[in-house]
């Protein structure tokens, strides 16, 4: 477990140390001279990664809390280890493709080329929708077998982790979906909204992978 924690800890550092040189790579000496009046954030930070970053932090929290649950539950006798559905492996493939599939897009929206918006943003869509439709059927399988949330503990967390990660990623394409709008309305103005939604896929496949481990070591 405590490698669990290990894991996310460096995954935000990292995450932080990331987005905070997206936002002050700025060298002063070669930097143009700052409008004032405009000047409305401290250190020049961008509010909405600032807004973001803060978010990853919590979630992060979070996530580690429920880890820690989870390897407490463990030790009571009446834990019984849950074989996992063979359908996580090819989800976590989707989930992996869909991270990639936007960071294509936001690469496109960061050099300019804007023919990639439209696609890569509805492939991220339909491959993230895939991955939920995946976890769906994984959760049919299991009842089908007759494991059922009362069941026994390590279902139950099962059901519950899944389900909490499927809640993020509907929260995530809510934003997708805004972003994807804009791009087909000829809105130019993406570029940010595209850049913090592949942050949040990245931080979602990150959070999957070392949920995904840890119920298959346990």
């Amino acid at each position: 477990m405590e490698i669990g924690l290990i894991i996310l800890a460096v995954m935000l550092a990292s995450l932080l140390g990331w987005l905070l040189k997206q936002s002050f790579n700025t060298e002063p000496w070669i930097a143009a001279p700052v409008d004032e009046a405009s000047y409305q954030a401290p250190f020049n930070a961008r509010p909405k990664l600032v807004a973001l970053i803060l978010f990853l932090a919590v979630v992060t929290s979070f996530f580690a809390l429920i880890f820690s649950a989870y390897s407490l539950r463990m030790d009571f006798g009446d834990w019984v280890p849950l074989t996992e559905p063979q359908l996580l492996w090819t989800n976590t493939a989707v989930l992996m493709l869909a991270s990639i599939a936007f960071q294509w897009t936001r690469n496109g929206a960061s050099t300019g080329v804007t023919s990639r918006l439209k696609p890569g943003l509805l492939l991220t869509g339909v491959l993230t929708a895939g991955f939920l439709v995946g976890q769906f059927s994984a959760w049919q399988q299991l009842q089908g077998s007759g494991h059922y949330m009362t069941s026994n503990p390590s279902i139950a967390f099962f059901y519950m982790l899944t389900g909490i990660h499927a809640l993020h990623i509907l929260g995530g394409m809510y934003v997708w979906a805004r972003a994807t709008l804009k791009v087909f309305g000829g809105d130019a103005e993406v570029e940010q909204s595209i850049t913090l939604c592949t942050i949040y896929w990245h931080f979602l496949l990150l959070v999957w992978l070392v949920m995904f481990g840890l119920m298959l070591s346990t």
